[in-house]
């Protein structure tokens, strides 16, 4: 039995029982790269789409402490739970886990990831799994939805789910209830639309983002804190575009919620892309702080003429590898994501993967097809 909370009901109709992989596991060193739990998360959710058994270690090597964290360890057992996987290590502080997955089912899931754990990260995770199957499914997670080292609950659904559509994913994500760190609390949910087979999905190709449309985005606040913080913060985002000559359509929101949190986040929507940016506030931190920092980000993403902001590449290159046809897009910059998230690319799939750009510089990003 798992200790995170899981729920599933119809995964599939069939009543079979799929036998586990049994060839030796592909074994990642962890080390790779950033070193972090990102090449947990891509490993892992890859192994559950593609049916291939993996073994990650050293997890987390340069890490202090090193080893399996709540944080890794929720999305891992939610990638277990939609393949029904043998999954060994999976616990706090393992230096590895050996995952054998079977073929992944639709159905409902729910997840508690406790306290402020990324809820947007196990969507993700498993995300890439259920949408190869031939039914939808639908997805709620309980945790953080605002977590400072994940894209925040609105970067997902107006960000990432976009050029994800153009691959031919059908995504959808809703927010019931807010959770910054620590105590989250925060509640989401996914929506998946099967599609069955690899065949079915489109490459992404994605050379620049066209022509810029608007720009728009959120304030938004704890309903305990003074209102004059959303206020504050949706000022300064609006007149930090403004100096650079862009108009913004930026809404403000408070909820209630169990520890006091804010955010800004902003997006600017292109003919053929879509690209933002969000910050989260911190006690002691400005209202203006907050909103410089997201400002600045998405500056930096529409001064880099790229298709996709530097997260959006690290996160949709795992979707693109799914697709058996080349894709190609240009990134804002080389981060240590990308580069890892490549590698891991490489070794599960054992499809070439080419990053043309210098670490912090924009890039064109291709996955070569089969």
């Amino acid at each position: 039995m798992f200790p995170l909370a899981v729920s599933r009901c119809a995964p599939c109709g069939c009543g079979g029982t799929i036998p586990f992989v049994t060839r030796e596991p592909l074994v990642l060193d962890g080390g790779v790269g950033e070193g972090g739990g990102q090449i947990l998360r891509t490993a892992v959710a890859l192994s559950a789409a593609l049916g291939t058994p993996v073994t990650v270690r050293p997890i987390r090597p340069r890490r202090s402490p090193p080893g399996l964290r709540a944080q890794h360890l929720a999305a891992v057992r939610a990638a277990a739970a939609v393949c029904d996987a043998e999954c060994a290590g999976a616990e706090i502080g393992s230096p590895e886990i050996t995952f054998r997955p079977r073929s992944p089912r639709s159905g409902r899931y729910e997840f508690d990831v406790g306290t402020a754990g990324s809820t947007t990260l196990v969507c993700q995770t498993v995300l890439p799994a259920l949408m190869l199957t031939e039914g939808d499914s639908t997805v709620t997670v309980t945790g953080g939805t605002h977590n400072p080292l994940a894209p925040c609950f609105e970067y997902l659904r107006d960000v990432f789910a976009l050029p994800a559509s153009a691959a031919n994913l059908q995504a959808y994500f809703a927010m019931d209830r807010a959770g910054f760190y620590p105590a989250g609390g925060g509640e989401m949910s996914m929506q998946v639309r099967g599609v069955e087979s690899v065949e079915n999905l489109a490459p992404l190709r994605l050379a620049s983002p066209g022509t810029l449309r608007y720009v728009e985005g959120l304030s938004a606040a704890s309903a305990e804190l003074p209102r004059h913080v959303v206020e504050r913060q949706l000022a300064q985002a609006l007149g930090r575009l403004a100096k650079e000559g862009l108009r913004a359509s930026i809404e403000e929101a408070s909820w209630e919620t169990r520890s006091p949190g804010t955010v800004v986040f902003l997006r600017a929507v292109f003919t053929q892309s879509v690209g933002g940016a969000f910050a989260l506030g911190e006690r002691g931190k400005p209202a203006e702080r907050v909103a410089d920092k997201a400002a600045d980000a998405l500056l930096a993403f529409l001064r880099s003429g790229a298709a996709l902001d530097a997260h959006a590449a690290d996160q949709l290159l795992t979707l693109a590898a799914l697709c058996p046809h080349e894709s190609q897009f240009t990134a804002q910059r080389v981060t240590s994501h990308l580069e890892t998230n490549a590698e891991v690319v490489r070794r599960m799939t054992g499809r070439a993967v080419r990053i043309e750009g210098a670490p912090g510089k924009p890039a064109r990003v291709t996955v070569e097809g089969l």
